[in-house]
């Protein structure tokens, strides 16, 4: 038989272009912060300089790099830019990628221990390694009757707590004859979007996610949680699930855990507590009255993949009572029967999660622990905050800005006292400009700036530069509205 191509890549060409690829990666970091943060690429543009199909020959890796610079980074928001400010950090860093790439290289499909015991074990480990580190009550590591797993998000860990809590309030029956209609759900209005995803996934429904007005901090009434539960008790419903948040998303409010537990529990529904991003700041003693009342919770999640060096996507999802959730998720059909799972010695954690597969997420968070370190990492926590701090402290003293409310940690909401057309108005020009990316909230009815700081490479000097950009951008659209520039005074001050 003639030679023919393998098609694959030699071992030498793996190393050598493996080498340009992460020289190519430590270079980005090191130009990054130069770059336009938010992508000027407009819709359909990145589309449009690809070929309309696949390459018949596969064609060289050099001709590959060069369109990764001339198509795909100008598609690119910088996510990783220091001066990227919006929504929430997704700040990966160096042992992090490096640990992706061993996940990628062994190639691992987790889904149960026998398909790789050290995938499983070491991720096993690793979630008591945060549960200690984050000062999570002992209900929730491996050692009890509890214990953690990666998922890929919180959304994800959201609904697995859904399903859980709807089949221990139904005694299993939903999972066999569905939904009567009658389970009821609770959230704040300023719950993530997911716990409203979830719910409609989840088989509940909308109609059936009562959202609990907020107080003047944007965190959940206690009280108006008990009424809204005692309405729907008299009127033959079935109360099942309340999500609590650590910092919501829009306002970084903080919902008072003590209380909604006790209500909880009374009521015998299953209490989450979604700690996304501001979960990591317990990493320091000092902020570990954010999670006080945790001990109530069934579920509790954070995501190191927001503010704790490591890449998209690394959720820690913990439980109380892991049978719950495992009765709830598990179908094992012959082909996935083995000697291990029958013993039942070991975690399979496809029964914790919603697909069968899994990848070896925790090699990154491996990585990342042991080359910082708890000093390392509670350093650059308290760093962020100091100069999300500071940054408030200037916001406060300035006559034209205000704070929408004194910010507990890393995140900043803060307006121009010119109102929406204003605040609209400096939040564009800034993102325009590439020199920093900002993103948005509607707070008490006012659209709100959102300054959040917990990007890897961000220092004070580029605090200092956007909060220099924002009052130079409000000076100039204050001028534009000035009798004879084309705009109204009035408009400005109102």
């Amino acid at each position: 038989m003639p030679d023919r191509p393998s098609y694959h890549l030699t071992p030498e060409e793996f190393r050598r272009l493996g080498y340009r690829m992460i020289d190519w990666i430590a270079d980005y970091e090191q130009r990054v912060a130069d770059l336009p943060v938010l992508s000027r690429a407009e819709p359909g543009s990145i589309r449009a300089q690809l070929p309309a199909a696949a390459p018949e020959k596969g064609e060289a890796l050099d001709l590959i790099f060069a369109d990764l610079e001339r198509i795909i980074l100008p598609g690119i928001t910088h996510w990783q830019s220091p001066n990227f400010f919006a929504f929430f950090p997704a700040n990966t860093s160096g042992p992090s990628i490096l640990g992706d790439l061993l996940c990628a290289g062994l190639g691992v499909q987790g889904m149960m221990w026998a398909t790789s015991p050290a995938c499983t074990e070491l991720e096993t480990h690793i979630m008591d390694w945060m549960a200690d580190l984050l000062g999570l009550p002992p209900g929730f590591r491996s050692d009890s009757a509890g214990g953690g797993v990666i998922q890929d998000s919180a959304s994800g860990a959201a609904l697995c707590a859904i399903i859980a809590a709807r089949e221990r309030r139904t005694g299993l029956v939903s999972n066999e004859s569905g939904c009567d209609g009658r389970l009821t759900a609770y959230a704040s209005t300023e719950a993530h979007s997911s716990i409203e995803k979830a719910i409609r996934i989840a088989g509940i429904g909308r109609k059936n996610l009562r959202l609990i007005r907020v107080d003047e901090r944007f965190a959940m009434r206690p009280a108006e949680l008990e009424t809204a539960i005692r309405a729907d008790l008299a009127a033959g419903l079935m109360p099942f699930f309340v999500s609590a948040t650590i910092g919501t998303t829009a306002a970084n409010g903080l919902d008072p855990l003590p209380e909604i537990g006790r209500i909880a529990a009374k009521h015998g529904l299953w209490f989450h507590v979604d700690g996304a991003m501001s979960g990591t700041a317990a990493l320091c003693p000092e902020y570990r009255s954010i999670q006080e009342g945790l001990e109530r919770a069934d579920s509790y999640c954070t995501n190191p993949h927001k503010w704790l060096f490591t890449n998209f996507d690394c959720d820690c999802m913990f439980v109380r009572d892991r049978a719950a959730l495992i009765q709830a998720l598990t179908i094992l059909p012959e082909y996935l029967r083995n000697r291990a799972t029958e013993s039942g010695a070991v975690i399979d954690y496809r029964d914790w999660q919603i697909p069968l597969g899994r990848r070896f997420r925790s090699l990154k968070l491996w990585l990342v622990l042991r080359h910082y370190g708890r000093e390392g990492l509670q350093y650059h926590i308290r760093r962020h905050i100091e100069l999300a701090q500071h940054f408030a402290g200037q916001v406060a003293a300035h006559p034209d800005f205000e704070l929408a409310l004194p910010p507990p940690l890393n995140l900043v909401c803060f307006r121009h006292r010119g109102g929406d057309t204003a605040n609209q108005a400096i939040l564009d020009g800034v993102n325009n400009s590439g020199k920093a990316y900002l993103s948005h909230a509607r707070l008490a009815g006012k659209l709100t700036l959102r300054l959040c700081v917990g990007q890897t490479r961000t220092e004070a000097g580029h605090v200092e530069a956007v909060w220099q950009l924002l009052q130079q951008t409000a000076e100039a659209w204050q001028k534009s509205q000035e009798p004879g520039n084309g705009g109204e005074k009035d408009d400005f001050n109102g």
